[in-house]
């Protein structure tokens, strides 16, 4: 399901800071599967970035390639995705 989706979250120089994290929340419930970006300007790695996101929002970690990071946590208020 991820590997069509373009990446809507950056990591770059600043890292993982509140905002970045209300960013992730919000487009979680909006989309639920979402693909993050870490960019070499980044001052973390792309795991610590996925373990520390996943802490901040409550969001399991479904992938990591590359750089890139998908994540997945289900609507509080309209669930869309079905998992098996």
């Amino acid at each position: 399901m991820g590997s069509g989706l373009d990446a809507i979250v950056h990591v770059g120089k600043l890292g993982i800071n509140d905002n970045l994290i209300k960013q992730v929340d919000e487009t979680l419930e909006v989309r639920e599967l979402i693909k993050i970006k870490v960019l070499n300007t980044s001052p973390i790695e792309v795991a610590e970035v996925a373990e520390k996101l996943a802490e901040a929002t409550g969001c399991a970690i479904a992938q990591t390639i590359g750089h890139n990071v998908l994540v997945y946590r289900p609507s509080k208020e309209k669930p869309q995705i079905q998992l098996p």
